[in-house]
């Protein structure tokens, strides 16, 4: 099924995202985990893809995996370390697993000073134009709340938003958000450039200091003075720092509910048990929200 079907069926969307082991040995470990997530009835799961594409392999067979369990997959592709033929490969792949959705992304730019990237791919929007020649998929796309770290001001990446969703993009993620507020702000700025596609609510349940420092160097999120007190306050207690990271991803999830968010995307990082926690301290929630 594509997530542009789901999104006309559902008042909000509720997903996961796990990413694919860096070693073949961990793949059954992601299975496992995969299985445990689907349990919970997501909307869909997205499987990430590796810079330059290094567990390009695996995010197929993880994605054509939670397929074959009866939920929807969204498998990630980047374009800027590919080459074409490289991303009509990967696409070939999913098309042949019956994996229907994909997360279009340019990729970050590879830490290799020496590192020459094709020529190919430039922008996500040349990837979602080629995605679209080559198969019948739901095409989704990143956001930036507080702005792309190289995109230089908020103007000039909500204009490259944009030639995403000109180029076929049917929904948005946003990366890890802290403070709600600035998605709303930001999606109050999309809707006036004109950018009309639903936006789903990126939420990274922060469970220890390090997997905190680690998120914010990828991802430029504001963190407000709220979250940064509770980290101070918890980090050297594993257990506290793990139980005040699942509430406070279990407020902004209700707060984001309450104001009629499109979408909650959880990103997961592989562990099931936060997430089940989560979903256990909102289950009446989603089950009165999607049953609406």
């Amino acid at each position: 099924m594509k997530i542009s079907e789901i999104i006309r069926k559902r008042k909000m969307v509720f997903s996961f995202e796990i990413f694919p082991p860096k070693q073949e040995s961990g793949l059954e470990s992601v299975f496992a985990c995969a299985d445990k997530l689907c349990r919970f009835q997501p909307d869909f799961i997205s499987v990430t893809y590796g810079a330059g594409g290094g567990t390009s392999a695996n995010t197929v067979r993880i994605a054509a995996h939670i397929q074959e369990n009866g939920t929807v997959p969204l498998a990630h592709l980047t374009c800027l370390s590919s080459t074409r033929e490289k991303v009509r490969q990967v696409i070939r792949e999913l098309k042949n697993a019956r994996v229907e959705n994909i997360l279009a992304l340019r990729g970050d730019r590879p830490k290799d000073p020496d590192f020459v990237p094709p020529d190919d791919f430039r922008y996500a929007d040349e990837l979602i134009r080629e995605i679209r020649t080559e198969g019948d998929f739901c095409i989704g796309g990143a956001c930036y709340p507080e702005g792309h770290p190289e995109s230089g001001n908020r103007a000039r990446d909500l204009e490259n938003l944009k030639r995403k969703t000109d180029a076929g993009c049917s929904f948005l993620t946003t990366q890890m958000i802290f403070d709600n507020s600035m998605l709303y702000s930001f999606i109050s700025r999309a809707r006036k450039t004109g950018i009309s596609v639903p936006i789903f609510a990126g939420i990274m349940p922060i469970t220890n200091a390090s997997q905190l420092r680690r998120m914010i160097d990828l991802s430029n999120a504001y963190l407000p003075p709220k979250f940064l007190s509770l980290v101070d306050r918890f980090e050297k207690d594993p257990r506290a720092m793990e139980q005040a990271g699942i509430a406070y991803a279990t407020d902004q999830i209700i707060d984001l509910i309450t104001n009629g968010a499109d979408g909650i995307h959880i990103y997961a990082m592989n562990k099931p048990a936060v997430v089940e926690k989560i979903v256990g301290n909102i289950s009446s929630i989603l089950e009165a929200v999607r049953t609406e």
